[in-house]
């Protein structure tokens, strides 16, 4: 009986866990997933996210208040990805260049800010953070209740926008006609669909989002700010949209699956495992990249991935 109450004990906490680890990937990937729909492929999500840490806190910690925070990390999201789409939309620069300075734009400039604001000594700063909100009744579910139905607003705004994307997508207007641009630019334009107009929007949707995730990471998270602090996990919110195969439902799984992964890192840890540390840490990695090994999938991504359109 003792036995059967710790495995139960255990695995509420690391569906919990697995909740609050896959909302930033989930959100970020959400984002991703509109862009990538629209042709356009972001590595430079990486430095969204830690541009979006780093002003979600600051601004928390000048003012108290992680809403405003979280309203900081969306603003900044979404500077960066109109810098990108500033370069390669309007000026047609190769995608993968201008992703990679942006996330090298990101980490230096954070870096500075931080050490010019706070000092070089690499204190680590606590800041307001959100508190769980239980949601009546179905908090109260034996087992289930308290890890699916007790956390923070951003978790839960993750999980609602997966079928809100969906409807999106599948079911107006305006998603097909994103996804017409995805596949056949050149086509949607000749139906009047303007593609770099569609194109920047897609990008300033993730880049909010983006920032969002960012500083969830920092309000939500970890409470705190770290030089570096998103430690890839905007290179895996990339692995997740193709795991998901370009599908919010399918992101969704792909965030739970790495989530998960890293729930399952942090208990290793606390357990004392033999397991070197180093090892530990790579978990969610090499799942990454198992998982994109042993894909096999019919979908396949949209013709036009990572094309720059000129209008003719």
């Amino acid at each position: 009986m003792e036995f059967l109450l710790a495995l139960v004990t255990t695995g509420d906490a690391l569906l919990h866990s697995t909740l609050v680890a896959a909302a930033p990937l989930l959100l970020a990937a959400l984002g991703e997933t509109l862009v990538q729909r629209a042709g356009i492929i972001n590595i430079g999500l990486e430095g969204i996210l830690l541009v979006g840490a780093f002003a979600g806190m600051t601004t928390c910690y000048a003012t108290g208040s992680p809403v405003l925070g979280v309203c900081a990390g969306a603003l900044s999201g979404l500077l960066l990805a109109l810098l990108f789409a500033a370069v390669t939309v309007q000026l047609s620069a190769d995608q993968i260049v201008v992703g990679v300075s942006l996330n090298l734009l990101a980490l230096g400039l954070t870096g500075v800010l931080y050490r010019g604001i706070f000092g070089i000594t690499g204190q680590a700063l606590q800041v307001t953070t959100f508190s769980p909100v239980s949601i009546p009744f179905l908090s109260q579910i034996p087992v289930l209740g308290p890890s699916l139905f007790q956390h923070t607003v951003l978790v839960y705004l993750a999980v609602v926008l997966v079928p809100l994307f969906t409807f999106f997508l599948f079911h107006l207007r305006a998603g097909l006609q994103l996804q017409a641009v995805g596949e056949h630019p050149q086509a949607a334009e000749t139906l009047g669909i303007s593609v770099r107009k569609t194109r920047i929007l897609a990008l300033a949707v993730e880049g909010i989002l983006g920032g969002i995730a960012g500083s969830y990471l920092s309000l939500a998270y970890s409470n705190t700010f770290i030089e570096g602090m998103s430690a890839g996990r905007g290179f895996i919110a990339l692995a997740i949209v193709i795991f998901g195969r370009w599908t919010p439902t399918g992101v969704l799984w792909g965030a739970l699956f790495f989530g998960a992964a890293t729930a399952l890192q942090f208990y290793l840890q606390a357990l004392g495992s033999a397991i070197p540390y180093q090892f530990v840490l790579m978990l969610p990695y090499v799942l990454t990249l198992v998982a994109l090994m042993l894909l096999r999938t019919r979908s396949s991504a949209p013709a036009a991935l990572g094309e720059p359109y000129t209008r003719e």
